[in-house]
C-alpha cells in the first residue's frame, strides 16, 4: 500500500504589530512551495520557492514600490 504525502497546510508569520510578515505553505513544519515576505506597511519585499525547506529558483526583491529591484537564482545544494 503506498504511504501517503501530507497535505501543505497554509501558514502565516506575523509582525510584532500583527501585519503579515510572510505567508507561504508548510509540510510537517518544512517550508514549501511559494513564500512572500512583507514589510510593516504591507508592502511584498521578496518572494519564492521552497523544496525540502530550501530556497530553490528564482527569488525576486522588491522595492517600496513594489517593482522587482532584483531577481536572485539559488541553486539547489549538492548532496552529500
Amino acid at each position: 500500500m503506498a504511504r501517503k504525502r501530507p497535505a501543505a497546510k497554509k501558514h502565516i508569520h506575523y509582525h510584532k504589530d500583527g501585519s503579515i510578515w510572510a505567508k507561504g505553505q508548510n509540510i510537517d513544519g518544512v517550508m514549501t512551495g511559494y513564500w512572500e515576505w512583507f514589510r510593516k506597511d504591507g508592502s511584498k519585499m521578496r518572494s519564492g520557492y521552497f523544496e525540502n525547506g530550501e530556497q530553490v529558483g528564482e527569488w525576486t526583491t522588491y522595492d517600496k514600490k513594489g517593482k522587482v529591484y532584483m531577481v536572485t537564482l539559488i541553486k539547489p545544494k549538492k548532496k552529500k
